[in-house]
């Protein structure tokens, strides 16, 4: 039976976790540097939607060619992009500038995220996608929960240019690590195992793919609704400090990042499309929750009950697109589908709410996100029984060169 290469996943993990956490150091930084910059609502807007338009359109290229060719020069080029960024925001003295940066960031942010995760899939043993994808998505959650935390602290103690300087840092580290350390492009199995490139059509007419796509979607669209409403229902309806509002948010992707493990070992047990429905669900009444609360103890309940239906359903769903991914022979492309559907719910769930809000009021725009995560379980459920999908498919093991 093939085991996991741990050299590979290890680097993979650690360039991730240190590429996630330094955004997320950043991130939380700019509307106020920005609003110092002279920039108005709309202006900062554009700033954070300029990164998710070039990145969403551009990762179906850079999905589709790392299928095409190989992995690592998109995974290395992306990181030594993000260092470069970083440089560019210490140097940055425009909203205009800023909105530019951001542009380019989200295409190395798809020259380089689903790549990583499609070399995890590439690597994944048979039986044990679950557990793999579980364990590599605590990066990507640890880092979204540490990075603002850790941003906070950075700038109130130093300043803002050594916030930058720590996400170049972090993003240069990993750089150099892919470098030296992952195999030559001539041993991946992307490489070795030549096959023949599936059309986009074909994938996007796929019902399980399309399944996913939308838990994906829904999913992204209530932490959209939630990293965007939460504070402002905190402090307005509930008068809650920005330290409390700070715990908050981080929570949810906090218990979210803890259960990937476990749950990831137990969709390689169980049903995975199960696990995706149950985590859906329980996601969705969390959402649901934040239009009733009414204390700290009511958002806090509300908080965990999302993370916990995220920590259920996402290891089985990234489990499920490993093995689609390895039935197609393309797992670029349809990581990068999957990450397209964050991009897009990231940045509809928080338009969609903002105008729910405009027209009825603040705590409808989570009315709004539980229903569109019900409605995504529905039509999950919907795809699966109209193929008949069966979670447990292997396919026969191929050799490749693991260094």
């Amino acid at each position: 039976m093939a085991t996991l290469n741990w050299k590979i996943f290890g680097v993979l993990f650690f360039s991730l976790f240190t590429a996630v956490t330094g955004v997320g150091i950043v991130v939380p930084l700019l509307p106020v540097y920005a609003h110092e910059l002279g920039a108005g609502g709309f202006a900062i807007g554009l700033i954070f939607g300029s990164f998710s338009l070039s990145r969403t359109f551009s990762l179906s290229y850079f999905g589709k060619k790392s299928d095409e060719h190989s992995r690592r020069p998109y995974i290395v080029s992306g990181l030594l992009a993000y260092t470069l960024i970083s440089l560019a925001f210490m140097l940055s003295s425009s909203v205009t500038a800023l909105i530019v940066i951001r542009f380019f960031q989200g295409i190395a942010s798809a020259m380089m995220m689903p790549v990583i995760q499609a070399y995890v899939g590439d690597i994944t043993p048979p039986g044990r996608e679950g557990t793999t994808m579980g364990l590599f998505n605590v990066a990507m959650f640890f880092g979204l929960s540490i990075g603002p935390v850790l941003g906070g602290y950075i700038h109130d103690l130093f300043s803002l240019d050594t916030a930058f300087f720590c996400m170049g840092l972090l993003a240069g580290a990993s750089f150099l690590l892919s470098v030296c350390l992952l195999p030559p492009t001539r041993s991946e199995k992307v490489v070795v195992v030549a096959a023949q490139i599936v059309p986009w059509r074909r994938l996007m007419a796929d019902r399980d793919i399309i399944g996913q796509f939308a838990i994906r979607f829904a999913y992204a669209a209530c932490i959209g609704v939630i990293w965007g409403f939460l504070p402002i229902l905190a402090t307005t309806n509930l008068n809650l400090s920005s330290s409390t509002v700070g715990f908050l948010v981080m929570i949810g992707i906090f218990i979210s990042g803890v259960l990937h493990f476990p749950m990831g070992t137990l969709a390689d047990r169980t049903n995975k499309n199960v696990l995706v429905i149950i985590g859906g669900l329980v996601g969705a009444l969390g959402v649901f929750l934040f239009n009733w609360a009414e204390s700290f103890q009511a958002l806090l309940a509300a908080n965990i009950l999302f993370g916990v239906g995220g920590g259920i359903a996402t290891p089985a769903l990234m489990a499920l697109v490993v093995i689609k991914g390895n039935e197609h022979r393309a797992m670029g492309s349809i990581m990068s589908l999957l990450t397209m559907g964050h991009s897009l719910g990231m940045l509809t769930g928080s338009m969609a709410a903002g105008l729910m809000m405009d027209i009825a009021g603040l705590r409808q725009a989570f009315l709004l996100g539980g229903v569109l995560m019900t409605a995504a379980v529905v039509l999950f459920v919907l795809c699966v029984e109209k193929t008949g999908s069966s979670d447990s498919r292997v396919l026969p093991e191929r050799n490749f060169p693991s260094e």
